[in-house]
């Protein structure tokens, strides 16, 4: 065999695919993040070759590395370790042999699937893949199955070379953070909010999180919570990371000194609403993403999310709003964010609340409510007083906030 091959990773594109006019954008915005990722890495180059970023390894052992940070770049779909090699069926075989070589001895059965982009290529798909499963076959001794193999090598035929792998790993999917503009995320310690972050974040969207709090009125575990949550989701959108931490405990106590007790959640979640808008417009944010589901709990009926949108002009976004919430959990569960929103702790909305809230408040009580204090200066009051972190969220302390609560 002649000299071994450099080990690449060939990450494949999701949703890019299908953009037609405006994939170059897509394909920057793609390479970027990617570049990101891999910043501190044994990487020798990055480049793209029909739809597929090919990423050359300076060594090998790196490969769990770099296998762990594509899990986390939305807008790639699957990709894979493997080899480069000329356009010829030898060429191809003696990838195919290198890489069984590297892999160790093949356990169970096989098959070969070949994609080509190259359609002058000699051989077709269904050809080239006989072709090269033989040569496994023979090489191997093992077992060749079509419907369920345990393993399934890759052959990828474009028009300068050919690209040789093993099994694909699955990527997150998506767009790539940073094509749809900036959104302001409402961000709990429960299971909800995390969720919705993700999916806006999925779809293309640098996130700035807003974390509400009531403390000194409950305990400090809700901050604690966000910090956590907050980097766990910032894995997907480095370097670009922004969480605002507001204190809204005594503007909840003038609330519910003035207002009516069944009326106060949704005044509460209004006060919320404005704030994040304020931070939304500093931020250049395009909308506010919360985590609520019709129904779920009191402030969450169709007449209570109407009242409480009212006081914003920007889109209102709410990805979880058909979801139960064994659904939600369960995608909390895939991607991470379970472990920290199961710790108890105490939301800000359960400060002043009472035993019976009013489900169906209309935009005219809200208001008339509203008329016993000043919104205005609640608003200027809470964000005053706001903690801000950004940059490396593995920096970030939670202390911060505590101090500012209590300044």
């Amino acid at each position: 065999m002649s000299r071994q091959m450099t080990s690449l990773v060939i990450a494949r594109v999701h949703e890019l695919a299908l953009k037609g006019q405006n994939r170059p954008f897509f394909k920057r915005a793609l390479y970027e993040n990617l570049r990101y990722a891999l910043r501190d890495l044994p990487v020798s180059r990055l480049q793209e070759r029909a739809l597929r970023y090919i990423i050359r390894l300076e060594d090998s052992s790196v490969w769990p590395e770099v296998a762990e940070r594509l899990r986390w770049v939305f807008g790639v779909a699957n990709f894979s370790l493997g080899l480069e090699t000329a356009l010829t069926v030898e060429a191809m075989q003696q990838g195919l042999a290198e890489l069984l070589e590297r892999q160790g001895p093949l356990q169970g059965s096989f098959r070969i699937r070949v994609k080509r982009t190259n359609k002058a290529f000699p051989l077709t798909s269904p050809e080239l893949e006989r072709e090269l499963g033989r040569f496994v076959q023979k090489r191997t001794g093992a077992p060749v199955d079509l419907s369920h193999p345990d393993v399934t090598y890759q052959v990828e035929v474009l028009y300068d070379r050919a690209l040789v792998s093993g099994e694909s790993l699955p990527g997150p999917g998506g767009l790539p953070v940073g094509v749809s503009g900036r959104v302001v995320a409402l961000l709990s310690g429960g299971y909800d909010s995390p969720v919705a972050a993700y999916r806006l974040m999925k779809r293309g969207c640098f996130v700035t999180f807003v974390h509400f709090h009531a403390y000194p009125y409950v305990r400090p575990i809700s901050i604690e919570k966000a910090v956590e949550l907050a980097r766990h989701l910032s894995r997907y959108q480095p370097p670009h990371n922004r969480l605002v931490i507001v204190p809204i405990g005594d503007a909840q106590r003038e609330i519910a000194l003035a207002a009516e007790a069944p009326l106060r959640v949704v005044l509460y979640r209004r006060l919320m609403l404005r704030i994040a808008t304020e931070i939304a417009r500093e931020e250049g944010a395009g909308a506010i993403v919360t985590g609520e589901s019709l129904g779920q709990v009191a402030s969450q009926t169709l007449e209570n999310m109407r009242a409480i949108g009212a006081v914003t002009d920007l889109p209102l976004l709410r990805p979880l709003v058909g979801n139960n919430k064994d659904e939600i959990i369960a995608e909390a569960v895939r991607i991470g964010t379970e472990p920290i929103s199961r710790i108890p702790d105490d939301d800000c909305c359960t400060v002043f609340v009472p035993l019976h809230p009013a489900t169906r408040v209309t935009v005219e009580q809200a208001e008339a409510a509203e008329r016993a204090y000043d919104v205005a200066a609640l608003v200027e009051q809470c964000l005053a007083r706001r903690t801000v972190y950004e940059g490396d969220p593995f920096r970030w302390d939670p202390l911060a906030a505590l101090a500012a609560a209590t300044a």
